[in-house]
């Protein structure tokens, strides 16, 4: 065992069900470095964290603290020896102050067991300043951005002097500059000797962030390195045993009638002069940066938002869309970025989230087939290769991959004409956006309408037909897929360049040229 590691996993096995999960894995993490640990979803990187966390027991191999061997039995074992969890979906509660969050559990009192307000404040103060921010201990933490939040995070977990961060995809929900904030955290974290465990999917991000990697693949250790020396593609060819393309996925094919037709669909204060169409079969992307108005306008096509000006037409027909059923009766559906708040039910099983939006298909005589039921899970597993072995957990046990993939066979079990989807591979992995890029494109093939918003221009250019380039509310370009360029696309999104006339340039679909 050696003592330059402040923390060592060795050996690590696991099953669950009898299924091995990881086998003979190994990681170890030096004081005051970011180390990224990396791999596909269902690689083994959640269970190998909640084991170095107390939430699981591995069967075999040992761990390390500072060179002690340590028995981590429970969250609070892992807790009392300096290690800390942050996970993608934060734990802090809206409602309460900072300060409150901060001794969430472990409030300070006096002998006669009255808060000590003050003196929780103070340390609040004291904790935040040595990460260079200064903000009131007693303002609500629902008025805090995103960023500020996963301070309190991390904060509390100096504040019970941990060593050892773990962080799981910290920048998902993050704008382009909470990440530059959060990564001037860690950084100050790393220079007074705390070390950081970094989950993420982001791979330039931990390019840029992080100093070792250590890669799983399907349970097993594959690679650990200095990410100075490593390529990305290199990490990219270890985490999938392949090399991934960056070549456009799209298919040229024809394309039939107009689904969807937008004119001059405004709302006030998010966005205005809206102009576009989809054609049967066609891939249409939306991007930009965060606050250009893309979210609420599909927001509003999908009857969460009202709007103030414009007509919304499905197969040549202008529709009223006031209410998400609205949108469903017309003919849309929608695939939303957060699947963990917005898509799933995460205490339901796989089979009843895929069935939630179709009972219809599965009812007789007021009662649910079963059968039937588990015949087109079946049936979709196939389709989309879903990745699990009892279909009857409850979907949060599945990876993010394999829960998005629920969530598009419950929309096709639906059947819509047009479907949206919102940040189809956020929060997965290089592997699973390959499935879920082909799955896309495999029902633009098949006739669907598809629309897609992404805030990471390459996924956009790598599937879309025709792709709109949104600024401040407006659409300023709108851009053939393969003439588009990444700084094309960024000259539009940032507002320096943008085309003529009302809207952007108006494009009926069935009209438009590739």
């Amino acid at each position: 065992m050696s003592n330059d590691w402040i923390v060592e996993m060795k050996d690590i096995e696991k099953s669950f069900n009898r299924i091995p999960v990881l086998k003979k894995v190994s990681l170890q993490v030096k004081k005051g470095e970011i180390h990224a640990l990396l791999g596909e979803n269902g690689a083994g990187k959640s269970t190998l964290m909640n084991i170095l966390g107390g939430v699981h027991l591995a069967d075999k191999g040992f761990i390390t603290v500072d060179g002690e061997k340590v028995a981590i039995t429970t969250p609070k074992v892992s807790q009392q020896l300096g290690i800390s969890f942050i996970h993608q979906e934060l734990n802090v509660v809206g409602d309460l102050r900072i300060y409150e969050n901060m001794f969430l559990g472990s409030e300070l009192r006096n002998k006669l067991g009255i808060l000590k307000v003050e003196e929780m404040c103070r340390q609040t103060e004291d904790i935040l300043a040595n990460l260079g921010v200064r903000l009131d201990p007693k303002e609500y933490v629902r008025n805090l951005d995103t960023s500020y939040k996963q301070l309190i995070e991390i904060a509390r977990a100096l504040l019970h002097r941990s060593r050892i961060i773990i962080m799981d995809e910290p920048t998902t929900a993050l704008a382009e500059h909470e990440v530059e904030r959060l990564f001037n955290f860690m950084t100050k974290l790393r220079e007074t000797g705390v070390s950081i465990i970094y989950i993420s999917h982001k791979l330039k991000e931990i390019k840029a962030i992080c100093d070792r990697y250590t890669v799983l693949r399907d349970g097993e250790w594959v690679a650990t390195g200095s990410l100075k020396e490593t390529e990305l593609d290199q990490i990219t060819n270890m985490m999938v045993g392949r090399s991934v393309s960056e070549e456009r996925f799209v298919q040229e094919h024809s394309f039939g009638d107009t689904i969807l037709e937008v004119k001059d669909l405004g709302c006030e204060g998010e966005f205005r002069d809206i102009n576009f169409g989809v054609r049967k079969g066609e891939i249409v992307g939306f991007t930009g940066l965060a606050g250009d108005g893309r979210t609420e306008l599909i927001e509003t096509l999908f009857g969460y938002r009202r709007k103030s000006t414009g007509e919304i037409k499905v197969n040549g027909k202008q529709v009223k869309i006031n209410h998400p059923k609205h949108a469903l009766k017309a003919g849309l559906g929608l695939v939303p970025k957060d699947r963990k708040e917005n898509a799933i039910i995460k205490d339901l099983n796989v089979i009843h989230n895929l069935t939630l939006s179709s009972m219809s298909h599965f009812e007789q005589a007021g009662f649910i087939q079963e059968k039937r039921e588990k015949s087109r899970f079946s049936y979709y597993r196939d389709k989309l290769n879903i990745k699990l072995h009892d279909p009857t957990v409850s979907i949060d046990k599945l990876s993010g991959g394999n829960q998005q993939k629920v969530v598009i066979a419950k929309w096709l079990e639906v059947g819509p004409d047009v479907l949206i989807f919102d940040n189809p591979t956020q929060g997965i992995d290089v592997g699973a956006k390959r499935e879920v890029y082909q799955h896309i494109i495999d029902l633009a093939a098949e006739g669907k309408a598809i629309i897609i918003l992404s805030s990471e221009a390459p996924e956009i250019m790598k599937v879309c037909h025709y792709i709109h380039v949104m600024y401040q509310g407006e659409i300023t370009a709108s851009i053939n897929g393969d003439k588009a360029t990444e700084d094309l696309i960024m000259s539009y999104a940032t507002g320096s360049k943008r085309e003529g006339g009302k809207g952007g340039k108006y494009r009926n679909a069935a009209t438009a040229k590739q």
